[in-house]
């Protein structure tokens, strides 16, 4: 009698339970049978799990295992994928996975979102993971969503929970997702970004388990950082390009084809143009970055500031030697020393020696020929370019063309160019200003970010010049490389980008708001 009554009251509480969770649909894409089922059973064994949606690319589908229904469709990143999904679910959260014949789901991981999620109404919910490389385990921690996040590139991880009645709300106020084959989920998260919260866990919660195709000789991750500029991959921009400019018009930072002229400068500049390259320890390459500049061939007088951030590795010396034997090379040695690439930056453009166009060139990087400076000034004098930025190519340390190549950012229009920005992590090199403009925006005082701090800030109220050959060889080698960064010191990297991109949005939200006063004003004035 007593075990009947113990059974019966933990039934009961079973069914308790039942009514008290959150249900949950989830969905994944359907990979290679042995690890698509294993995480398959995973989920149809979990209480909250209601049902397990799994995509399939063949034209017929039948459903699985319990819980499963299939669906005909090649990715959950289509637009038109995802809105069916929503709109036959019912229950309280969508999880969605990518990449789901690599994840590994830990017991307890699935009522760990859900406890976040139920506590913070968040609209969107994701968790640090861990990384498994033939039996080798690393901690692969993930950045907080800022309101700059908007680059299609955050990196959320594997696994999403959506809370459904944020993404329903979202879909009924900003429109359905786009008819887009590959930035579906992109429309889907920045939509419910608007008005609800994308929750961090930084709590380890998921293995993913990596292959030799996703390892590179040098045992990391395989590069995707020009991935954006590769022509194979114009179509996703394109993509891409839509639904961040849709989100910008829905938040009211979306700026319009309209440029301020560029100021008459009163100012009198010792001559037409100055290259600029800020070094510290670059014995090596130092030499021949001086030299690539000395060699152009103008039209006008130019020279070569050269900001020396305190070298210690005969660098110094080196500058000192050929400043001595060249007019043209301004050697300066800052008096602080507290300063960063960004700072370095500012100690030339506020110089007496500075011209009246300041163009950059990296102190282990070449110009592609001696043509380079004068197509720069071309595209300067045909009027109206607060900014010029080149298009570079990617080198070894023999300057021979290594992939990806030519980096043109084509994905650059005088449209919307400045409005696109905001999605990617760079803009292009050689980068030049006018240094009227330059000296009232300033570089921030960092070592990372600050040519694209700069170029978002001018080209809020300025039209930027894009000159799409090749008119600079970077080069990549052990110094210099950005390839192997640990993944907290790139997390770092991405998170100053995106604050960066929080304060630009914040700034132009506030431009266009005055824009609108005057415009009502004006009418009301009419």
């Amino acid at each position: 009698m007593l075990r009947k009554n113990c059974y019966e009251a933990s039934e009961k509480d079973t069914i308790y339970r039942k009514q008290l969770m959150r249900t949950v649909t989830a969905t994944l894409q359907f990979h290679a049978p042995s690890s698509s089922k294993r995480i398959i059973h995973s989920l149809i064994q979990s209480m909250p799990i209601e049902k397990v949606v799994v995509l399939f690319d063949e034209k017929k589908v039948d459903t699985l295992w319990p819980k499963c229904e299939g669906m005909s469709a090649s990715s959950l990143a289509s637009g038109k994928t995802l809105q069916k999904i929503i709109e036959e679910t019912d229950t309280d959260f969508l999880l969605i996975i990518t990449h789901a014949h690599t994840i590994h789901i830990s017991p307890g991981t699935l009522e760990r979102f859900l406890d976040v999620a139920a506590t913070t109404d968040a609209g969107m919910v994701y968790a640090d993971y861990y990384e498994n490389t033939h039996g080798k385990i690393k901690e692969y921690p993930l950045n907080d969503y800022q309101f700059g996040s908007i680059r299609d590139g955050f990196d959320f991880g594997n696994v999403m929970l959506f809370s459904l009645p944020a993404v329903k709300q979202a879909l009924r106020k900003y429109g359905a997702l786009r008819d887009v084959t590959h930035a579906g989920l992109y429309d889907l998260r920045l939509k419910v970004a608007i008005d609800h919260r994308l929750f961090h866990i930084q709590e380890f919660l998921y293995t993913k388990v990596l292959s030799d195709n996703d390892i590179d000789k040098s045992g990391g991750l395989r590069e995707r950082h020009f991935a954006y500029v590769d022509p194979g991959n114009t179509l996703i921009q394109r993509e891409m390009e839509e639904v961040a400019t849709e989100y910008l018009i829905n938040i009211g930072a979306y700026l319009e084809p309209r440029f301020k002229k560029i100021p008459v400068s009163l100012h009198t500049y010792p001559v037409e143009a100055s290259v600029v390259i800020p070094v510290r320890n670059r014995a090596l390459t130092i030499t021949h970055a001086v030299r690539s500049a000395l060699s152009q061939k103008t039209d006008f007088a130019y020279n070569v500031i050269v900001v020396d951030n305190h070298s210690t590795d005969g660098t110094t010396a080196l500058l000192a030697d050929m400043a001595k034997r060249n007019p043209c090379v301004k050697h300066i040695i800052p008096s602080r020393f507290d300063l960063s690439i960004g700072g370095c930056w500012n100690e030339a453009i506020f110089s007496d020696m500075c011209g009246h166009y300041a163009i950059q060139l990296d102190s282990d990087d070449l110009y592609s020929g001696p043509e380079t400076l004068q197509k720069i000034m071309t595209m300067f004098r045909a009027g109206g370019y607060a900014m010029v930025i080149g298009s570079y190519t990617i080198v070894n340390e023999l300057l021979e063309e290594i992939p990806p190549g030519l980096i043109d950012h084509r994905e650059w229009t005088d449209d919307n160019g400045r409005n696109n920005a905001l999605r990617i992590n760079g803009l292009g090199a050689p980068r030049a200003f006018d240094t009227g403009v330059i000296r009232k925006v300033r570089f921030p005082n960092v070592g990372y970010g600050e040519d694209y701090a700069v170029a978002l800030r001018i080209s809020r109220e300025h039209r930027i010049g894009r000159i799409y050959e090749n008119l600079y060889l970077c080069r990549r080698w052990a110094g210099n490389t950005d390839a192997a960064l640990p993944i907290e010191k790139s997390n770092r990297n991405d998170a100053y980008k995106d604050k960066i991109r929080t304060l630009e949005i914040r700034a132009r939200q506030k431009l266009n708001n005055i824009l609108k006063k005057g415009v009502i004003s004006k009418k009301r004035s009419d």
